[in-house]
């Protein structure tokens, strides 16, 4: 679906991310229309990309804490030592072998998605992504290392980004501009961390 979108963008020199050859700056600003195909842009929201070595590490690690958490509960019933030490102890063990096994199946992967009406996000490895609808956000707030989506409701959505990959930083940012501009939503760009 084609969607009219009403860009900025820089004539000459170019800084920052191209998304569609469309560059943001602060300098020369030109407004023109563009039509743009509204498509699922989906970035990772990791510090760094797993590889299959790691995953499968983070497995076997999770299934050893999580056998020895067994044993050790197995044994401390049948020794009927059981105390305030072996309980804790059960716990962390296990509790330390599903977090590994859940984030070595891939379901901790942090993530954004922008949809044609929504965005999807996953900022914590533990809970379900969140599907936020453009006719429910009032504002976002654009920071360096960060970004806030602003319901209409009055909570607020803070994300932060880290500052290991700049370019993937510049282009969530940049694609956060177009998705407020698309749906006509009120989009602030802070200087202060």
């Amino acid at each position: 679906m084609q969607l009219k979108l009403r860009l900025q963008f820089k004539k000459n020199k170019c800084r920052g991310a191209k998304k569609y050859g469309i560059l943001f700056n602060n300098i020369n600003w030109v407004n023109c229309i563009k039509y743009i195909p509204m498509e699922k842009k989906h970035f990772s929201l990791e510090m760094r990309e797993d590889n299959r070595l790691t995953r499968i590490s983070q497995l076997i690690l999770g299934t050893a804490c999580a056998a020895v958490a067994a044993y050790w509960l197995i044994f401390s019933i049948k020794a009927r030592k059981m105390n305030a030490s072996t309980w804790a102890t059960v716990v962390f063990l296990a509790g330390f072998g599903s977090y590994l096994v859940w984030i070595g199946l891939g379901y901790g992967y942090r993530f954004i998605e922008f949809l044609e009406g929504a965005i999807i996000l996953k900022k914590n490895p533990l809970m379900a992504a969140e599907n936020i609808k453009a006719s429910d956000i009032e504002k976002l707030e654009i920071y360096p290392l960060k970004f806030v989506i602003c319901l209409k409701s009055g909570k607020k959505i803070l994300t932060r980004l880290g500052v290991s990959d700049v370019e993937k930083i510049e282009l969530i940012k940049d694609e956060l501009l177009i998705f407020a501009e698309t749906h006509n939503l009120t989009s602030e760009l802070m200087n202060e961390l």
